[in-house]
């Protein structure tokens, strides 16, 4: 540990640099600008509390314990304040964090969350960056939140003529606890760790507390086995600590905390190094001055102070998280649970990188080049010790979370534009080992070109997403000059097209070869990933020229677009919270859509760009608490405005282009880490006035519509002369940008057009290929489809039997992957003829004759094998054709707590020989508990032995409404059904 004092010497001196920091032109002073309320109103799930740029501390209130907008443990609507907890989340969709509670109080010691928690006026709270306050009701308290990056300050003002005061250290607030201990040090500290499983299934928060006055009395306990005993020390599950101070009249309290994720050593060094006095004013003014540095690189002038608002709370949200996770020494806590030290880097945590891979991530690379260094340098460690690259990683925990393998594009994205302080051959290597796993669908998608959409859940959105990401393993083959990876992977980005509907002109999902009918572009539905196929129709950014080439060209291509932001904006199928900020069918509250504004560039139709971003910076993002139409997701939300308020977009990250919107304000200055000053000029800019009739970049007309980035790195001017009418600027087919695959292609996979899997007597089978140059060679009787006695198809045919089809396409010597599907004739004696309640859209189990058609539905509940009735029960009427003996009835169910879906309670049989009279033929009971985790399969059966009947009703007996101990409780819960079998 000889390192240590050097280190920290080092990373203190950083701390004290932004005191002296000053922006680079006289008096311009972005933090006023800065509301942190904004986004914590609505489904923003932002907090208020204080924190430094990229800080590992996010001090702040907490006024909800659960719920999915209380993610950040902070809602606007809220009128109670539980206490100041020292982590919390910006903008996700799952609640974590909120860790080691602080709350003031007077008089006798509470111990239960509603006890001590205080109402508050909203007109008594103020924030800003790295500074909140608020005036406590009930205790009549003001209490004071700063920080620094691995510290919280806390500033408690008492009534003066309070005799004593008080402060409760909570750690069973929030998540569950699965260990922590807090011993007294002495009458000014107090140490300890907290161990929780939520969403980070082991988060470890270490910390070290300091009082600036000595306490009287300090009692610890675990109110579960000692809740009425006070000792120095407690280890369990629901620990807590209070602590007395004579009081002193008006002189505040002040509350040093250091966090770790190491340990309660490596806290309490971080205090000593960041947080060593008590000067609360000392430590704000440092914050904001860390503050004043970051917001200082963009400078913006002209525009409405609204704008400017709604811009310096954007940027600051980008700056939020990641989050350091390394102490000042340099040890972090790793993937493997062991501690771990790198000098060299500082380690972050917090990667929401289906969300900012699109353009928060892209933004570091121009604005934290240095951080986005470490953030690469942070995964790589990930990889070393887990062997897999993040996918949604939550101190020291991956989550996996959301889909793909998206810290690809952000570590080709930081290559491509010379970041590069790391190895670059392991990120390669990495990055082909995330590509090559055999999780979620990975294996189906190698396989079959696609994912199935019976075998993997969100299948259309993970063939669309894991192609892009495989094109960004290309591109950082390339690079480096790996000829071999570079082949595979770009053929591999290419298997957007083996979802591609041809007569649709959508990606839908696809079984037994086949695309899942009915189709209904508005239906959100487990195809998709918090989507419908609308918001996933154009998400091929790095083949974006390709796709309108399939789509028609460029004239029908902008048609579709058009529509997508003026068809109903009414969705159908599954509610999906995150579904928000709807203009038409395009989703601005969710990050599928981003880029989609960005795309009539490609069509040579700029002047329609310019008007969709001009509206949605102007309509959909306000100054207001609810200024958000979405989740805040971890700084993307906000990294889209930034980059169109200066007038470009990412639209493919790990390309070296972003494409031209129109910018917010008449003047930008961004200051950059090399030393260069990029200036951006647009005289006259308003709601009216936004269309581009001219762009010159460094005096020289600039006629294309995209920029490089070259060209911003080295600074310089743009400036954009505007138009209250679209004009025909950057409209000339040489002034596009074009991204389209044009090596290595590949034939795509043939599907079936027309053909049910199960189907009654005959039926006629037409396939197809997305290319109609490629010729399709088929057989029918489970032979090769390569071998020279395979068909060649040139129409439709006509099967009466049960057939086993393969089949292959073929263009310019290149052989699409096999596609197998099977056709299995229904049988004649089982019919479903009534059902009481219908099956719920999307579990629709292969629709009326799903529960009698012979293919049982698997592990996977969204995979659409399953009939879903949720809140009532299964009720169903099965006709023999004719009277008949049975020996049994049996039928398969699933239960999936985590998902609402349970065992029925019984399952009961009734028989009819006229479809009218029914009789009982028994019931069984169900045995597996609702609490059994896991996903599980059974069959329940009823003896029907010496009976005969023509009609069958089969009940499943659901529980109508999750059990009183389930997370969902009193909310309708689902019986999942198939396959009814009568013997």
């Amino acid at each position: 540990m000889q390192i240590r004092p050097i280190v920290a010497a080092c990373l203190a001196c950083c701390w004290v640099i932004p005191l002296f920091a000053q922006p680079t032109e006289a008096g311009f002073d972005p933090v006023p600008f800065v509301d942190p309320f904004i986004g914590t109103d609505a489904h923003g799930h932002t907090f208020p509390g204080a924190t430094c740029p990229f800080g590992m501390v996010q001090l702040s209130p907490d006024t909800r314990l659960e719920g999915w907008d209380g993610c950040s443990g902070y809602h606007f609507s809220d009128k109670s304040i539980y206490g100041f907890s020292h982590t919390h989340l910006s903008g996700t969709g799952v609640p974590d964090y909120c860790d080691l509670l602080l709350m003031p109080y007077m008089g006798r010691a509470p111990l239960d969350p509603e006890e001590y928690a205080s109402p508050f006026q909203k007109t008594n709270e103020h924030a800003e960056p790295g500074y909140y306050k608020v005036l406590l009701d009930k205790p009549n308290v003001l209490a004071e939140l700063t920080a620094t990056p691995r510290a919280g300050i806390h500033r408690y003002t008492f009534p003066a003529e309070a005799t004593y005061s008080h402060i409760l250290v909570d750690l069973r607030h929030r998540d569950k606890v699965v260990k922590s201990s807090l011993t007294i040090v002495n009458d000014r500290t107090l140490m300890g760790y907290r161990i929780s499983t939520g969403w980070a299934q082991e988060q470890r928060v270490y910390f070290a507390i300091r009082f600036s006055q000595p306490f009287i009395i300090g009692k610890v306990r675990d109110t579960r086995t000692s809740p009425l005993v006070g000792m120095q020390s407690a280890t369990g599950t629901d620990v807590v600590c209070t602590v007395d101070f004579a009081n002193t009249g008006a002189q505040p309290l002040v509350v040093t905390v250091g966090i770790s994720g190491v340990s309660a050593e490596g806290a309490l060094q971080n205090l000593q190094e960041e947080a060593n006095h008590f000067d609360f004013d000392r430590y704000r003014n440092a914050a904001r001055a860390a503050w004043l540095k970051s917001l200082g690189r963009i400078e913006v002038s002209g525009g409405t102070d609204a704008q400017k608002r709604v811009f310096y709370t954007a940027l600051y949200h980008t700056m939020v998280a990641p989050n350091v996770f390394s102490d000042v020494d340099g040890h972090y806590r790793g993937h493997d649970g062991e501690a771990h030290l790198d000098q060299a880097h500082s380690t972050y945590t917090v990667f929401s990188l289906w969300d900012t891979y699109r353009a928060c991530k892209p933004l570091y690379t121009l604005l934290e080049p240095a951080r986005m260094n470490d953030f690469v340098q942070s995964f790589l460690h990930q990889y070393e010790q887990s062997g897999l690259l993040p996918v949604w990683e939550l101190a020291g925990n991956e989550t996996n979370c959301m889909i793909g393998y998206h810290s690809v594009p952000v570590i080709a994205d930081a290559w491509r534009k010379g970041i590069r302080g790391y190895d670059g051959q392991l990120a390669l290597k990495a990055m082909v080992a995330s590509a090559e796993q055999s999780k979620w669908g990975i294996d189906h998608y190698r396989k079959y070109g696609y994912v199935p959409a019976d075998k993997e859940g969100e299948s259309v959105s993970k063939t669309l997403e894991y192609a892009y990401d495989d094109w960004c393993i290309a591109q950082m083959a390339k690079m480096q000059g790996n000829d071999a990876v570079y082949k595979t992977f770009m053929q591999r980005a290419q298997n957007w097209k083996n979802l591609f509907d041809p007569t649709s002109g959508f990606f839908r999902g696809k079984a037994n070869a086949s695309w899942q009918k009915p189709f209904d572009p508005n239906e959100v539905n487990f195809n998709f990933t918090e989507a419908n196929a609308w918001q996933y129709r154009f998400a091929v950014p790095h083949d974006m020229s390709t796709l309108m080439d399939w789509m028609g060209g460029p004239d029908a291509f902008a048609k579709a677009l058009d529509k997508l932001f003026t068809a109903p904006s009414k969705t159908t199928g599954r509610e999906q919270a995150d579904i928000t900020g709807l203009i038409g069918q395009y989703a601005h509250g969710n990050e599928p859509s981003h880029h989609m504004a960005y795309l009539f560039n490609y069509a040579g139709q700029p002047w329609k760009t310019q008007q969709r971003v001009r509206q949605i910076m102007d309509e959909l993002y306000t100054d207001k608490p609810d200024g958000l139409c979405g989740n805040e997701d971890v700084g993307q939300m906000s990294a889209w405005l930034v980059f169109s308020a200066l007038g470009f977009y990412p639209v493919a990250p790990a390309s070296n282009v972003y494409i031209v919107g129109t910018p917010w304000f008449e003047r930008t200055v961004w200051h950059m880490d090399n030393g260069k000053t990029l200036e951006i000029t647009a005289p006259g800019v308003s709601r009216k006035r936004f269309y581009v009739d001219n762009l010159q970049y460094n005096g020289n007309n600039w006629v294309k519509s995209y920029l490089q980035h070259d060209m911003l790195v080295r600074g310089g001017q743009l400036r954009f002369d505007l138009s209250e009418k679209p004009t025909r600027w950057a409209a000339d087919t040489i002034n596009w940008p074009v991204y389209a695959i044009v090596d290595e292609l590949i034939t795509p996979v043939p599907f079936v057009q027309e053909g049910e899997r199960v189907f009654r007597d005959k039926q006629r089978i037409q396939v197809g290929c997305a290319d109609k140059k490629a010729d399709i060679r088929y057989t029918l009787d489970g032979s090769d489809p390569a071998a020279d006695s395979a068909l060649v198809y040139t129409q439709p045919f006509d099967i009466t039997e049960k057939t086993h089809l393969r089949m292959l396409a073929r263009l310019n010597g290149k052989i699409s992957p096999e596609a197998v599907a099977d056709f299995l004739p229904l049988r004649n004696d089982m019919k479903v003829q009534r059902y009481k309640y219908l099956y719920t859209s999307p579990y629709t189990g292969g629709g009326n004759e799903g529960l009698v058609d012979q293919l049982r539905g698997g592990p996977e509940f969204r995979s659409g094998g399953w009939q879903g009735f949720q809140g009532v029960n299964m009720d169903v009427v099965i006709d023999r054709g004719s009277v008949k003996p049975l020996q049994q009835v049996s039928v398969g169910f699933l239960q999936d707590e985590n998902a609402w879906i349970f065992y029925p309670k019984a399952l009961e049989v009734e028989i009819s020989e006229d479809g009218v009279h029914f009789t009982p033929l028994g019931r069984v009971e169900n045995t597996v508990p609702t609490t059994q985790t896991g996903v599980l399969l059974q069959d329940l059966s009823v003896s029907g032995a010496g009976k005969s009947a023509r009609y069958v009703r089969v009940l499943g007996i659901g529980l109508g409404n999750c059990p009183p101990e389930h997370k969902g409780a009193g909310n309708p819960c689902w019986v999942f059904s198939d396959e009814i079998a009568i013997d």
